[in-house]
Formats: structure tokens, sequence, C-alpha cells
């Protein structure tokens, strides 16, 4: 049978067992003897697998061409004999110093000028012909000498493409990104119809007058700023798939992956998900923010929504405090269980941590790990150790699937050009528009999926569109076409604004979906810093009790067969806020401001009943939250409880407590504190 991201996913699940468990391992920071403490303590906590060499360039190839793989063949070997699978890296995420001695053009460059010198990492033009050549050099020798290796379960491509640098201003990427634009519009006036170079005095006559958008003396062109942000994403794509070509041909039968970020704007996961078998996320939440939990829940259904569904690897996390943030704070008690066990709820099949053994030295050395500076008689080792305890115990849920009626859409292009200058308000950033609705759900007990404009909307009900501000008139056709059919469409302000190449759609925003909103917008009426304005439901409609304040954003909204909802009540205006429309066998509804928490719910409630979308879970407390995962044979119902108090959940049936011993049934669930419940069904769905 040929390969394929099925059959490679699946194999690596048989051999892990069930949930993957363990994180990023880095011995060559460690005297060789304490590899003996290391795989003792492995054993004892429960890891299956580990990612090995993620920055290990420098002592594989000390200098050019010379290549010592000694410490890692003895290290697979060790960790094979003791039955962990090894995620093995590429090691191209940071040059050695050599190289960037010998070859200075790979150093990335700032839109200033500014070359960035070595001594961090990733110091590399993505671009550089230097860099993928040498990065590939290294990718041939790690495949060629470990493709029969039986420790080696996954590959781990490169490591958080475009972290450090996004987007690279060199003359490599100055030749790079002409090459690029000859390929997009062929000749050079296409470019300045779509660039509208007559403002400005911007015309070209040759693509070899093209520069990327370094620092000018004002604002640089939009539609050149989100060119270059989609060639500077496919240039890394393209080192990434250097890489992956070499692998591929060398190990068929051997997924990989590459770890993507959360809430990470430059690297567009809908494009690379695809291209990995398995998709991997990196998660941070800050645990000083009581609702981080609510955005770490946005990037698990985004990295899941972006492989159509899959299950996916929480690649890395923290067991405590991070390093980076001005304050750094600790998990309390309790926070990494209930914060693991989450990510699992909206699908991991991994929960990896980075990394193992915490830094002696270096840049990271103030980063939690696994074993914490204090060794392992500390809480933070007893709380990975009961917690690989409890990953094991629920083998069975690797594999299975979360469902949603609801999908929240999110379009790089869109968010790309959303975050550009020169426009009404600053203040209109993706990911908080995308929580504007987001939260709310959430608190609600409504499960979703983050997809693309141009998935496959099907098996939704109600499809929301958060200030999707660039739109295709092809999307938008899609879905007008699906509201007709029976969807239920919620759209908020400064959405579908501007055609694909950040160009204004002209007649009365917004252009594409105006036809199925029945509103237009004709002008924007941003609020002043700290203005916020009231605004009521309409008097005998269905939400006329529905009274709260709104900011940020309003607009001079018409109505064009759609009926008012929600009314900005002041003395100088009673426009319309939200409208609602019955469109074919659809309803669309538009949001023209932002509302206040509970009024957003109330809405967004509204919207889903009329959609026929049920929670997960009827009359859960406050911010305890339930998902379910489904299986050919069995559901695995997961509580989490993310609040300081105890609460009671009571069930519609019986299920099997999969962490207590025995499997006890239950129908009444008590949650302590930051609390976990994962419960099993019997066979059938």
């Amino acid at each position: 049978m040929a390969e394929t991201d099925t059959t490679r996913t699946e194999r690596l699940r048989r051999r892990l067992g069930g949930l993957a468990f363990g994180g990023d391992y880095n011995p060559e920071q460690w005297p060789e003897e304490t590899r003996v403490e290391d795989l003792a303590l492995m054993a004892e906590a429960g890891v299956n697998l580990v990612t090995v060499g993620v920055f290990a360039w420098s002592r594989v190839e000390p200098e050019r061409d010379r290549f010592d793989f000694s410490f890692y063949d003895r290290l697979l070997d060790e960790l094979d004999s003791h039955r962990i699978t090894v995620d093995l890296a590429t090691m191209t995420a940071s040059p050695p110093p050599w190289l960037a001695a010998e070859h200075r053009e790979i150093l990335p460059v700032s839109a200033d000028g500014t070359v960035l010198s070595p001594g961090g990492r990733q110091h590399f033009c993505p671009s550089s012909p230097v860099y993928r050549q040498r990065a590939a050099r290294l990718v041939e020798e790690v495949a060629t000498r470990y493709r029969g290796h039986p420790a080696v379960g996954l590959w781990h491509i490169g490591n958080e493409y475009g972290c450090h640098v996004a987007q690279c201003y060199c003359d490599n990427s100055a030749v790079d990104f002409r090459r690029w634009l000859r390929v997009r519009y062929r000749d050079i006036d296409a470019l300045n119809e779509a660039w509208t170079t007559e403002v400005w005095s911007q015309r070209y006559t040759s693509f070899d007058q093209v520069l990327p958008p370094r620092t000018t003396p004002f604002v640089s062109n939009p539609a050149q700023q989100l060119d270059y942000k989609r060639f500077s994403d496919e240039a890394l794509l393209a080192c990434y798939e250097i890489e992956r070509q070499i692998l591929r041909r060398h190990t068929p039968e051997i997924p990989l992956t590459t770890n993507f970020m959360a809430g990470f704007k430059h690297v567009d996961q809908q494009a690379w998900a695809p291209r990995t078998d398995v998709a991997s996320l990196d998660s941070y939440p800050d645990p000083n923010d009581p609702r981080a939990h609510v955005a770490a829940g946005l990037a698990y259904d985004t990295v899941r929504g972006a492989r159509g569904g899959d299950p996916w690897l929480l690649m890395e996390q923290s067991t405590s405090a991070v390093n980076w943030r001005a304050r750094n704070g600790a998990k309390k008690p309790g926070q990494m269980r209930l914060w693991s066990w989450q990510a699992v709820a909206h699908g991991a099949d991994a929960v990896l941590f980075f990394q193992w053994r915490q830094s002696r030295g270096g840049s990271e050395r103030f980063h939690s790990a696994m074993i914490p500076h204090a060794g392992p008689e500390t809480r933070i080792f007893r709380e990975v150790t009961a917690l690989g305890r409890e990953m094991a115990a629920v083998a069975g849920l690797a594999g299975t699937r979360v469902r949603n009626e609801i999908a929240l859409l999110l379009d790089w292009d869109s968010w790309w050009a959303l975050e550009l200058d020169s426009h009404p308000l600053d203040g209109v950033q993706q990911m908080d528009r995308l929580l504007d609705c987001y939260g709310p759900l959430f608190d609600l007990g409504l499960g979703v999926d983050v997809v693309a404009p141009d998935a496959d909307l099907s098996g939704y009900r109600l499809v929301i569109a958060p200030s999707l501000y660039l739109l295709s008139e092809q999307d938008g056709t899609r879905l007008t076409e699906w509201t007709r059919a029976g969807g239920h469409l919620f759209v908020t302000f400064f959405s579908g604004i501007v055609d694909t190449f950040d160009r204004v759609r002209l007649g009365g925003y917004p252009a594409p979906l105006r036809a199925a909103l029945g509103i237009s917008v004709e002008e924007f009426w941003p609020a002043d810093e700290g203005e916020s304005f009231p605004v009521r439901g309409v008097r005998g409609g269905a939400a006329e009790d529905c009274h709260g304040t709104a900011d940020l954003w309003r607009e001079d909204l018409k109505l064009e067969g759609a009926a008012a909802e929600l009314l900005f009540d002041s003395r100088d205006t009673a426009a319309p806020a939200a409208t609602v429309r019955t469109y074919g066998s659809g309803t669309a509804r538009y949001l023209s401001t932002r509302l206040d928490t509970m009024t957003m719910r109330a809405l967004l409630a509204r919207a889903a009943a009329e959609a026929g979308v049920q929670p997960i879970l009827s009359g859960l407390p406050d911010g305890v939250q339930a998902a379910v995962r489904h299986g050919e044979e069995q559901r695995y119902l997961i509580l989490l409880n993310h609040t300081d108090q105890h609460h009671q959940v009571d069930l519609p049936e019986k299920w099997q407590d999969q962490l207590a011993p025995g499997k006890s049934c239950t129908d009444r669930v008590v949650l302590p504190p930051g609390g976990v419940a994962v419960l099993g069904s019997g066979p059938g769905d």
C-alpha cells in the first residue's frame, strides 16, 4: 500500500501505544553521565516521545563538510533501548557560527537595513541560496544516517519558522521577490494595476525596479506590503519544502511535522499544515491572564482546522514560567495539568514540553522544564509524573476526533491586510476580533472549528466571519450561496472591504456579502479612545430585552432588506448596531460595532439557537468546559474546571471515569478548583 499521511501517522500512533508524552531533550548541554538519571526519570514519568537535535547543527557539522554524529548515534541507541520514540529534528533551525563567518550574505536584514548578527538563533535569510544549499546538505546527511534507525518515529523539520525573522529585506530577498512577482503577475502592467501604482508616482516599467517594502519616508504601498508578506511566507515554506522532499525521498514511511506557534500571523498554517503528516503547535498561555485558556482554545481550534480536523501535536508548552515575557508568572499547582488536558480536549494527540531538563546557562536558563533546577524532588516533576500516568491511562483517546457545527472564519491574507497601516483605526486586530466571537462561544459551551473561507462548510450550521477585511469574489459568492441554501451567517464589522490586491470595493461595503446581509455601509465611525455608547434591542423584536454597551467602532449602516436587531441608543443617533435578514432558506446577521461581552454572548446564543446548534453539555457552571472526542466505537467526554471553586456536573447518562481505579461508572462529577475529569462511553456512538 502506498504511504499516505494517514498510514504514516497511524503507524506512529500504534508505536506510541496512545497519546504521546514527553518533550524536547537536549542532553548535549549536560555531562554524559546525566543521561543515566534522565532515562530512569523518563521511565518514571511515562515519557514515550522526545524531540532531539533541534539546535544541533554546530555540533554535528563543526566546520564545513566535516560531520560528526557520534553523540547522536549513542543517544538514539540509548533512547531506543528504553523504548522511547524520537522526533528527530533536521537540525537546520540555527546556522553554526562558521557558516555566518564564511558567508555573511546569509544573515537577515531588517527593513531599515540593519544586518542581524549571529549570537541568538534563526540568523538566516530564507531566500539565501547559500543557506538553502547548506541546510539541504545537512538534511541529506541526517536522513541518510538515521533513515533505518529504530528510534526514529517522526521527523521535526526546522523549528518555529519565522519566529524571529519573518521577513528579510536583503538583496537576496529582493532578487527572490522579483522572481516571485514575475510568476504571480507575468507582466509589469498587471503588477501596476494590482498595486494601484498611479498613486504617488509609483508606476514601474520593469520588475527590476521593484524593491522589498523597506523603510520609506512615509507609508509604503499597502498592496506591495501585502504581497511581501505572502512572498515571505512562501520563502520560508520553500525552505521547509526543500527539507521535506529530502526526507520523503529517504524515509517515505516516517511521518513529518514542523511546529507552528499559537497566534502567530507570519506563517500561514492553513497553507503549511496540509504539507505535514501531522500538524504541531507550540503554546504558551500566560498564567497571569485569567482568560489565557480561551485564547489557547482558539489557537488549538485553528491548528486542528488547518488540517481538516485531524488530531495534532502539542509540541511545546511550559511546565511553569517562561523566560521571555516582561513578567514571567509561574503556573499554579494543577494549572499545568489542566491546560495539558485542555489541549487534548481540543484534539491534541500529544502533550510535550520545552524542555526535559531546565538549562543551566544560555538564554533559556529561566524557562521552566519537566525537571527544574531544583531537581526531580519538586512539585513540578511530581505533577509531570502524575500527568504522564494519566495520559497513559487513556490510550484510546489517540486518533479520536472533535466534531463541531460552528465555523469561525480566518483567512491569513485578510489577517495580513487587516493589520497594515493607513486604516480608519489601528485597533482592529485580527486575533482580538476573533476572540470577540470565540470568547462568548467558549463561555456558552459551543464547540468551534477555525477554518478558511474556502473550506468545505457543508457540515456547519453557523458560520461566523469576524472582521474578514479581505474577501475574494469567489469566497464571497460561496458564503452567499451557502447562506441561501439554509446556512446561518454572522458577519462582524470591517468585513468585505477589499479585494485580494487590497483595493477597496466600490458601491458600499461589504460588497461581496451585501446581497445576503441586506445592508450597505457608507461610512466608518471609529470611536474615540475610551468612548462607549449604549445599545438596545429593537422594541417588539426578539432581542427587545437586550441592553448593553459598545465601543471601538461604529458604521453608517443602511438597511437594504435586513431588519435592525440592535440599535445605537443615544441622543444623536438610533442607527442599527446589529441586523438580521432571512435570505433564501438561511439567515444572515451583521454586527457593526464591538459589543460588551454579555451582550455579544446573548446575540451569539440567539444565532446559535436559531441555527440549531446546542451546547456540548447543557447546564454547565460558568467556567467549566466540556469537550467530546469521537472514535469509531467510543466517545470521550473531558470536563475542565477553569475556576477556583468546586463545581458539580450532572450528566444526562452514565460515563466511565477513565482516571479512576477500576474506571467506575458515574453520572455525577465533582470538579475541584482547576480539576479535570476524563470520561468514556461504552461501545457505539
